[in-house]
């Protein structure tokens, strides 16, 4: 039995109560945001000269990623160590969400590679094509593929830009 129907209290706490909840909500849906993900902590080495592999760690930053920028002249050691295949090279070597990521490769191949979880070892822009994320300029952009890589060597086309 309600002694108080017309109590200006009870709507008043059913309110409140929707508040909370929808905070709640709110919070848990956040706490699995793509820009919080562990997988978003990006770890670049790059050779202390190269200018453009900054240009690439902005492009990330801008999209969401968190970038850790390492400077080293060791970057043969860097790139034998993920098992980057000589031909797939570029001049800055990430690792991501238990991934490698090659060069120039732009964020939302990266974003769908953490997303989709290939059975890979990573991707690659090869070489350093014009256009690319940290490439842009003047000249007319290349046409280039973003190329997974595994363990074995095995190669295959992840994306064409």
């Amino acid at each position: 039995m309600n002694r108080h129907p017309q109590s200006p209290h009870g709507p008043m706490r059913r309110m409140i109560a929707g508040a909370l909840l929808s905070l709640a909500a709110l919070a848990t849906v956040g706490s699995f945001s793509p820009a919080l993900a562990a997988d978003d902590e990006v770890v670049m080495y790059k050779d202390p000269n190269c200018g453009c592999c900054g240009k690439w760690a902005e492009h990330m930053r801008t999209h969401g990623f968190k970038v850790k920028e390492v400077a080293t002249s060791e970057m043969g050691v860097v790139k034998r160590e993920a098992g980057v295949p000589q031909a797939l090279g570029s001049c800055h070597t990430a690792k991501v969400g238990g991934y490698v990521v090659e060069g120039h490769v732009p964020a939302a191949d990266v974003r769908r590679m953490l997303t989709e979880k290939p059975a890979i070892a990573g991707i690659s822009a090869p070489g350093m094509p014009m256009g690319s994320p940290g490439m842009e300029g003047p000249y007319p952009a290349d046409r280039y593929d973003v190329v997974s890589f595994d363990a074995q060597g095995r190669t295959a086309v992840f994306a064409s830009h």
